[in-house]
């Protein structure tokens, strides 16, 4: 039976991320309206990925809408912090960070600007390989040093994302050291600057196992950040992951907390 409705999937056009995304669209729905809040003491980082750059799929926000979010938690009474600050537990429940994953073209041509516009810090991750675009398609999606270079002279603070973007969970110790240490090594030769944060690819709880965070400390990395907040591995600063669905309702929901269990279904 299994296998007969992957090929009536497959049939119509249907492949494993459109029913990712559809997943991961009802669960946020279903969330926003029957989800419990959860009190809060501390500041919440939100970890977003592009903005307009609409081939990063569920990861992408619009223009509008991330304009939207930013407005919506102004106008809430939220303030905003580097997320540097909210990870050492000095910010309170009304503080937030805003945060990038994966090292998009995006965040330099539309998300510093619009950040700019109401003088907000954030943060970004780059994956280094894909930085030195040793693979065609970097080319065009993802910054290149001088963009980073950039970035950082305008105060984005600068964090590494691994070396390729792998799960740490498949595979072994001496890969998991060269994804964090050449990652950082790399980023050191290309900037001039050794990151002491590395935010976790794909973030869940299941992609981090206990090997990776020993060598993460041990190769220099001072934080760790994962994913759900109530969920990440021991050692680890939660961050709130941000999609294309969110809307108000749902962007509402997530600052209420309804999604501090929740994992990105890959």
């Amino acid at each position: 039976m299994k296998r007969a409705l992957k090929s009536l999937a497959r049939s119509v056009g249907i492949e494993r991320h459109h029913l990712a995304g559809v997943r991961m669209c009802c669960e946020r729905h279903w969330l926003a309206s029957f989800g419990r809040p959860a009190k809060r003491y501390v500041g919440r980082i939100l970890c977003y990925h592009s903005v307009g750059q609409t081939a990063w799929g569920v990861n992408d926000v619009s223009e509008a809408q991330f304009r939207r979010h930013l407005e919506m938690a102004l106008n809430a009474g939220f303030k905003f912090a580097p997320a540097s600050e909210v990870a050492k537990g000095a910010a309170d429940a009304k503080t937030l960070a805003i945060t990038f994953d994966d090292g998009l073209k995006s965040v330099l041509t539309t998300a510093a600007p619009i950040l700019k516009d109401y003088g907000l810090p954030w943060s970004f991750f780059a994956v280094s390989e894909w930085s030195d675009h040793l693979h065609e398609w970097c080319q065009e999606m993802i910054l290149d040093w001088k963009d980073i270079e950039a970035l950082m002279a305008q105060g984005g603070e600068l964090g590494s994302h691994s070396a390729t973007h792998p799960d740490f969970s498949q595979i072994g110790p001496h890969q998991i050291v060269d994804e964090l240490g050449a990652s950082r090594d790399t980023i050191e030769k290309r900037v001039g600057f050794a990151p002491s944060t590395f935010a976790i690819p794909f973030g869940q709880s299941s992609n981090w196992p206990q090997r990776a965070a020993e060598a993460a400390r041990a190769v220099g990395y001072e934080t760790i950040y994962a994913q759900a907040e109530e969920t990440r591995p021991a050692g680890t600063v939660a961050r709130t992951f941000v999609t294309k669905f969110d809307g108000d309702r749902i962007f509402n929901a997530l600052l209420a907390g309804k999604f501090d269990r929740w994992e990105e279904w890959i």
